[in-house]
């Protein structure tokens, strides 16, 4: 073989060697990108210490669980607890509480390890949370052939304003309502047989609850316009610092990757907004 020859050869296989190189250097799955870390066993005790990841969800909210027409178990909390469970590496467990305060007060506790809320300033004194996912609208729903026809008509004398025991809508209204009296109910089912016997004018919460309650009272409707806004992010235990950077990042990713999108899509999650 002629020395011009053997000198081809070696260049052609060591340009080959650099774009393999080169190739490896550049694949989407190395270690280095944020979306591809693989936790720490220190991280995984802090997030999900029993050994599993337990959610906590309340139902009748497409924020947290309901189940869809075709009988699938969805939601938010539900779906995105699954979603870190299995980045995590362990099992998902759920746990269903019949109202939200009871969820929050089962994260507070440590009785639960995540679950997807309004993050008030009153639980954040108590939970930890990463920034807001989502926004949702605060409005009202109200009975066929209601006197009430806007947001702006509900603080009146002898008007009966249906909120969920320990929520955020309950502390909050509570404070802006002057002439309307708020009326507490144990869970949304309780809220909307409320509604059927006349016990109260109208149920106030965000307008994901509120459609998924339509769905079950013919005739009624949510109000146009809104009282306020619902800032919605993930929550979990305090004390829990060593997991938190991944769980912030762990939010950014399913926000930018579109994953967050499609598991609102699916669990039909309405009144969201453009958050600012």
């Amino acid at each position: 073989m002629s020395t011009q020859r053997r000198s081809w050869i070696g260049l052609t296989a060591g340009a080959l060697l650099a774009v393999l190189v080169a190739g490896c250097a550049s694949s989407p799955s190395s270690s280095s990108a944020p979306s591809a870390a693989i936790p720490s066993a220190a991280i995984r005790q802090a997030l999900a210490p029993s050994g599993s990841l337990r959610i906590g969800v309340y139902a009748g909210s497409p924020s947290s669980i309901v189940r869809n027409a075709k009988g699938e178990t969805v939601g938010v909390a539900h779906d995105l607890g699954h979603a870190l469970a299995a980045r995590l590496g362990v099992p998902a467990k759920v746990v269903e509480f019949e109202r939200l305060a009871l969820v929050v007060d089962a994260v507070k506790t440590g009785a639960v390890d995540f679950t997807f809320t309004n993050a008030s300033e009153a639980r954040a004194k108590v939970v930890s949370f990463t920034p807001p996912l989502i926004q949702l609208e605060l409005g009202y729903l109200v009975p066929p052939n209601s006197a009430i026809r806007g947001v702006n008509e509900v603080d009146k004398p002898g008007v009966r304003v249906g909120v969920s025991q320990g929520s955020s809508s309950q502390a909050a209204l509570g404070k802006s309502l002057t002439q309307a009296k708020l009326v507490a109910a144990d869970s949304v089912k309780k809220a909307q047989d409320m509604l059927r016997q006349g016990e109260i004018q109208t149920f106030a919460t965000n307008k994901a609850i509120l459609n998924e309650m339509a769905q079950g009272l013919p005739g009624f409707q949510v109000l146009d316009g809104r009282w306020g806004l619902e800032n919605l992010a993930i929550a979990v235990p305090q004390g829990r610092d060593v997991g938190m950077d991944y769980l912030r990042q762990f939010a950014r990713d399913v926000q930018t990757s579109g994953e967050l999108q499609a598991i609102i899509r699916k669990a039909d999650l309405r009144g969201t907004v453009q958050a600012p």
